[in-house]
């Protein structure tokens, strides 16, 4: 899995949690479907809320992310029920007509790996898919 984190603010600054620690928690974890009508995240700023613009070409990078995404695997989701990870998946699940998504939920939500740290400032190691989304920003 590439470098990627899940970000929401908090008081204390953006927080930041690193999904490959979060996907390897959820290993072993009972997979739901969960209704698409739950994903409160379909109408919210998902993939521009913390940098970048949606342009065009920006969209365009996420909907062939949408078409590509491995939908074997489930979406996360925190305790509260808030996504963490699988938006593109929940898109695909939305274009094709889907009614539910396949989720796992986490019992409890673990502290952030950073606070108050930019996204462009984390550590994402040379990742080509990291810079691939730098120049859709």
């Amino acid at each position: 899995m590439r470098a990627q984190y899940h970000f929401r603010p908090g008081p204390d600054g953006l927080r930041a949690w690193d999904m490959r620690k979060i996907v390897a928690q959820c290993a072993d974890l009972p997979v739901r479907d969960v209704p698409l009508s739950e994903i409160a995240e379909l109408d919210e700023d998902w993939w521009f809320a913390h940098g970048g613009t949606a342009t065009p070409r920006a969209l365009a990078a996420h909907m062939a992310q949408v078409t590509e995404v491995d939908c074997t695997f489930p979406i996360v989701l925190d305790a509260e029920g808030r996504l963490m990870d699988g938006m593109h998946r929940v898109v695909q699940a939305l274009l094709a007509g889907a009614q539910t998504v396949r989720a796992v939920q986490l019992a409890q939500t673990p502290a952030p790996d950073f606070v108050g740290v930019a996204p462009g400032d984390l550590p994402y190691g040379d990742d080509p898919a990291r810079n691939d989304q730098e120049k859709m920003r």
